[in-house]
């Protein structure tokens, strides 16, 4: 996908509806050893196709994320997102500043002008969401499955969306 891409605005909406109340999300990075998964706090800024997570450099995530940009976002709430992209390390004092808050200064024991703070910036690339806030939807599905009905992919409660035009 090329920086330049156009962002598929109806997808990035779905996305950050689903998101919107999800304080923590999972971030995945790839290490020499396999997969590895921690929870991140969640901004409270408005998704715009991008996300953005602080952290400090000396963690395993970061030197991961040097070494195989490729990541993955998972989010779960009143229904469930799964988010591809490319990861970036970013250190902008002025963008930790405004995205800093008094619960990362007690839980990272520092201030947002500590240089061992940086800000993880992901290009988000895919998103798969499966929407369980509709009881009905939910219902039917299972029932498909129960009784061996095939569906397109369960297309009512599952979709992968490209983020991207």
């Amino acid at each position: 996908m090329s920086k330049d891409a156009v962002i598929n605005q109806e997808a990035v909406e779905t996305v950050k509806d689903i998101i919107k109340d999800v304080e923590t999300a999972m971030l995945s990075t790839i290490s020499e050893g396999g997969i590895n998964s921690r929870p991140m706090q969640t901004q409270d800024i408005e998704f715009d196709g991008d996300l953005w997570f602080l952290t400090k450099k000396d963690t395993s995530k970061y030197k991961e994320i040097l070494e195989n940009p490729n990541v993955n976002v998972a989010y779960v709430g009143k229904s469930y997102v799964s988010i591809r992209g490319t990861a970036e390390i970013v250190d902008d004092l002025n963008r930790k500043k405004e995205l800093w808050n008094k619960m990362y200064e007690k839980f990272l024991d520092t201030t947002y002008d500590d240089p061992n703070i940086i800000l993880i910036k992901i290009r988000t690339e895919t998103a798969e969401y499966w929407e369980t806030g509709d009881r009905m939807k939910t219902v039917k599905a299972f029932f498909r499955k129960m009784t061996g009905q095939r569906q397109e992919e369960d297309s009512e409660l599952n979709k992968t969306v490209d983020l991207h035009k």
